[in-house]
């Protein structure tokens, strides 16, 4: 009879779910629950509730998931502007308006570039948007698929041309859930390689630990092929998840990617610093390759180093740069 009622009935149902795993063939899976809940406010048409709903079971899902979100008015207008960010953002694929920048991955021991990050872009009437507003955007509409497949392609052409150049350089990629999930996804990742002339050992496909626990076992099929083949995977954003080391077991995992939060707090949080010595050492002793992310400051560097992290890229090392850039560093190399 109430609006906390309501909310208290919808909490109640996501823990029931989220309690125990649900037993799937031989597999256990746990889940969790994105629940929206509507109020009449004693009016309005039944399909305009149940669209709000939806609205704020999608506002659930955006705030991390198994959580309960009530629909207020600024959410629709939130929905239309992202309806009207994918519409812009599908001319901007077809008309080729999106590039990449490259971020250099270091070696700290030689100063030497080994490899980049490719990182798509996407300017709007002249003005940069933001990655983490506009990929979200892409994932939910599936436009993230046709963006991986030219961010794919141009990166591995790139990495072919720079290494046709007599530069070692390897390249990674990100991939999204939907993409690695998507049917056919390693033969169309072969199929770039073959086309570009890439080796499959200098590409790295770069996954977060949320896809490796929400994939499911078609995506390590896929995953595990692509290996097979000597296409290099590793963990984004490291240590932020739950299931780090279950994953390292299961998956041949080739690097292990610290998450910047960590690196953040390093000389300030004593907490961090041994949890992120852990983490080099699990990856030494695993022989996985550990790339420390977002070193923005000198003394990040230097505790790294005394770590023994040997790989590393941020703002401190270099900025996101187009590709004649990373040619000028290449160059020059890193002072």
């Amino acid at each position: 009879t109430s609006a906390p009622e309501i909310v208290d009935i919808a909490e109640s149902l996501g823990r029931a779910i989220a309690a125990e795993p649900f037993h799937v063939a031989d597999r256990e899976v746990s889940l969790t629950a994105s629940i929206g809940v509507a109020l009449t406010g004693g009016g309005g048409a039944p399909g305009h509730l149940l669209r709000n709903a939806d609205v704020a079971m999608s506002r659930a899902k955006e705030s991390g998931g198994g959580r309960v979100e009530v629909f207020a008015a600024h959410m629709h207008a939130d929905v239309m502007r992202r309806l009207e960010m994918a519409s812009e953002l599908r001319a901007a694929i077809t008309a080729g308006k999106l590039g990449l920048e490259y971020q250099p991955v270091v070696e700290f021991a030689t100063s030497r570039v080994v490899g980049v990050e490719a990182l798509v872009r996407w300017s709007r009437e002249g003005h940069p948007v933001p990655p983490a507003e506009f990929l979200g955007v892409a994932e939910d509409s599936g436009l993230i698929v046709q963006i991986g497949e030219q961010v794919l392609r141009e990166a591995c052409a790139q990495a072919a041309a720079w290494r046709s150049s007599g530069w070692g350089i390897g390249v990674s990629v990100n991939f999204s859930l939907r993409q690695v999930t998507e049917a056919g996804f390693a033969a169309s990742v072969l199929s770039v390689l073959d086309e570009t002339g890439l080796p499959p050992g200098a590409l790295t496909l770069e996954v977060t630990e949320r896809v490796l626990i929400e994939g499911g076992g078609p995506m390590a099929d896929g995953l595990n092929e692509l290996r097979r083949h000597g296409v290099r995977l590793a963990i984004d954003d490291f240590g932020t998840g739950y299931a780090s080391l279950v994953y390292l077991r299961q998956l041949a995992v080739d690097i292990i990617k610290i998450d910047p939060s960590f690196v953040a707090g390093l000389g300030a949080d004593g907490t961090l610093a041994m949890l992120t010595r852990a983490i080099i050492q699990v990856g030494h002793d695993l022989g996985i390759e550990v790339v420390a992310e977002g070193i923005e400051r000198p003394e990040h560097l230097e505790l790294l180093r005394e770590m023994g992290c040997e790989l590393g890229q941020g703002y401190l090392i270099a900025k996101p740069m187009d590709a004649r850039g990373i040619e000028a560093l290449v160059g020059s190399g890193w002072p």
